[in-house]
């Protein structure tokens, strides 16, 4: 088992805790939503999607937004799933991220959608 994310309790009052594909849904979603600099020993960690709810949407920055977050989840999470694909949609102040994967432990394919908005 690991850390569930985000930090959190469980019913018991203890640290909540992640099991197998929610763990690895868990770290698809930090690697989606952390900015890069934001981890202290890890300064290239993350793909600075969150700064795409600001910017002026086009194709151009869809594509090179989605060549980006496909880079990044593949070099901090290859070694744990294939992705099969991906598609990164912003509109209005809501960026979603559509992910497909093959669990490499499991060979279990999964796909799963992550959403933020804006303030």
């Amino acid at each position: 088992m690991q850390l569930g994310y985000p930090y959190g309790f469980d019913a018991q009052g203890r640290t909540a805790q992640a099991l197998g594909d929610d763990h690895i849904r868990d770290l698809i979603e930090q690697v989606l939503f952390t900015s890069p600099g934001e981890r202290l020993n890890r300064p290239t960690f993350g793909t600075g999607l969150a700064q795409l709810l600001f910017a002026p949407t086009g194709p151009e920055l869809a594509t090179a937004t989605q060549f980006l977050v496909q880079g990044a989840l593949q070099q901090w999470l290859g070694d744990l799933v294939k992705f099969t694909g991906l598609q990164v949609d912003s509109s209005d102040s809501t960026v979603t991220v559509t992910v497909q994967y093959v669990v490499l432990a499991t060979q279990r394919q999964i796909s799963a959608e992550f959403t933020r908005g804006g303030a």
